[in-house]
């Protein structure tokens, strides 16, 4: 007898709850995995799984000592991902990013260029404070970002799977920074802020980071599985009201009609790059809820880390005191 299309329909949503199922399993251990290393950050730790979750890029935003880069290097341990540190300063170049090629002499006399690979060749690249480079080492990692891959003296060199850079910034009032250009800003799927932790939590650094042994890191999950849960995330049904909520959302935050009044106070917004990347995201943060569909109190959760790196205000808002985290949350407040 011939399957009908409610009974496909029906088989394969029982194999994406089974999938789900055993998926959240892995995700909240890892989640817990970081959890017994970093203390008192446990907004930024799901924001940044959320992210990998998604296949995307993280920056991180924090003053110094608030752990960011402890959080990447345990993010590698705990998902089993190849990992490497680039420490970002103002001499660093492009080559010392992406690779070189030498020129090499065979025992026969011929001579040939052979390419030497650059860190950005990992699963897991952390960029410590990549606003300590100069803007054209930045760009360095535009490509690699968004399209997984290279070019070096004209040559394609791809890069591993997964691929995810997680990066540090300190703020931009600090001496020494550059601001990173819009373009790579972009590619940045969540704008992360480390906070300062609160007393609860230092307490508990203070006795868990000052003693004889530290807590290490285990590992949590491997690339594999993070690789089908990335997948998974991608299967995750959205409901049309979810959709219709996030459209309206990005939307409202470019200049123009859909701005209504806070249009005035927006210099420029986010792209269509914005809507898939919060598509991702509520999918992603539903899984790690156990959830296996999104809401919109999960757009409304994570439309601030996702918009606002991607907009700017006028002269005349920042002159009135206005903020991009303030126009955001004025925003999600018309969300019904």
């Amino acid at each position: 007898m011939a399957t009908t299309a409610g009974e496909s329909l029906e088989k394969l949503e029982d194999m994406i709850v089974r999938a789900a199922e055993s998926t959240a399993v892995h995700v909240r251990a890892a989640k817990e995995g970081i959890g017994t290393v970093i203390y008192g950050q446990d907004k930024v730790v799901e924001q940044a799984l959320i992210t990998v979750l998604c296949g995307g890029h993280a920056l991180l935003v924090g003053l110094p000592g608030l752990a960011k880069t402890k959080l990447v290097d345990t993010m590698g341990t705990v998902l089993g991902l190849d990992a490497r540190r680039i420490q970002f300063t103002p001499d660093l170049m492009p080559s010392d990013i992406l690779g070189t090629e030498v020129l090499e002499e065979s025992p026969g006399g011929k001579r040939n260029f052979r390419f030497i690979q650059g860190p950005v060749f990992a699963q897991l690249l952390m960029a410590d404070e990549i606003n300590r480079a100069s803007p054209r080492t930045q760009s360095a990692l535009l490509q690699a970002m968004q399209e997984h891959h290279v070019t070096v003296a004209g040559a394609r060199h791809d890069l591993p799977h997964p691929f995810h850079v997680l990066a540090t910034q300190n703020p931009l009032e600090q001496e020494g920074t550059y601001p990173l250009p819009e373009a790579q800003l972009d590619r940045f799927l969540m704008e992360i802020d480390v906070d300062y932790p609160d007393i609860d939590a230092e307490r508990r650094i203070l006795f868990h980071t000052t003693g004889a042994e530290e807590t290490k890191p285990k590992p949590a999950m491997t690339a594999e599985d993070l690789m089908s849960a990335q997948r998974l995330v991608r299967r995750l049904p959205v409901g049309e009201s979810v959709v219709e909520t996030i459209l309206a959302l990005v939307r409202s935050a470019r200049p123009g009609p859909d701005a209504g009044e806070f249009g005035k106070l927006i210099a420029w917004g986010p792209s269509p790059r914005a809507s898939q990347s919060l598509m991702l995201a509520v999918r992603a943060r539903a899984l790690l809820d156990g959830r296996y569909a999104p809401s919109i109190d999960d757009v409304v959760a994570l439309a601030e880390p996702v918009l606002k790196h991607r907009m700017a205000l006028t002269f005349a808002a920042r002159a009135d005191g206005e903020t991009i985290p303030a126009v955001v949350g004025k925003l999600k407040s018309r969300i019904g």
